[in-house]
């Protein structure tokens, strides 16, 4: 088989400390957190001069993750704009499956989310909505009905 698994999904941000609580703010778990530089960092991901503090945080059942990196030098290029519509072209979200998707909403309401477009219903199946939180992050929200 040539994988094993998903490891994670990495985020590059600039404000780190709202990110994080967004994320467990959705229910997430912080694992771990601190800087990242040296020889070995800059050989993998092929950019000189690196100093960079990551956050992992793991969803409840442990098998999802999301890295989180604020670089300090260089700096982030933003290449698009922060409130990209749902069709550019690149990763546009992360889904993940919730319990009570309304809840969910009002909680990261807190932390400056916003609907991208509205809660809607697939069949009997699903609740289903995207939402854009700090620094233009969508994450989509499904709720099982059946």
């Amino acid at each position: 088989m040539a994988i094993q698994r998903m490891d994670n999904v990495l985020i590059v941000v600039e404000d780190l400390d709202a990110v994080i609580a967004f994320f467990v703010e959705l229910g997430m778990e912080l694992e771990g957190r601190g800087p990242v530089e040296g020889r070995w960092v800059e050989r993998v991901i092929g950019v000189d001069d690196v100093r960079q503090e990551v956050a992992m945080l793991r969803t409840p059942d442990g098998h999802g993750k999301v890295e989180l990196a604020k670089f300090h030098t260089p700096a982030a290029i933003r290449v698009e704009p922060t409130d990209a519509p749902t069709n550019t072209l690149g990763i546009r979200r992360i889904m993940f499956a919730v319990d009570d998707v309304e809840d969910v909403i009002a909680r990261l309401r807190t932390h400056g989310a916003e609907l991208v477009g509205e809660l809607a219903q697939y069949q009997n199946v699903y609740r289903l909505c995207y939402v854009r939180g700090p620094e233009g992050i969508v994450v989509g929200l499904a709720e099982q009905l059946t």
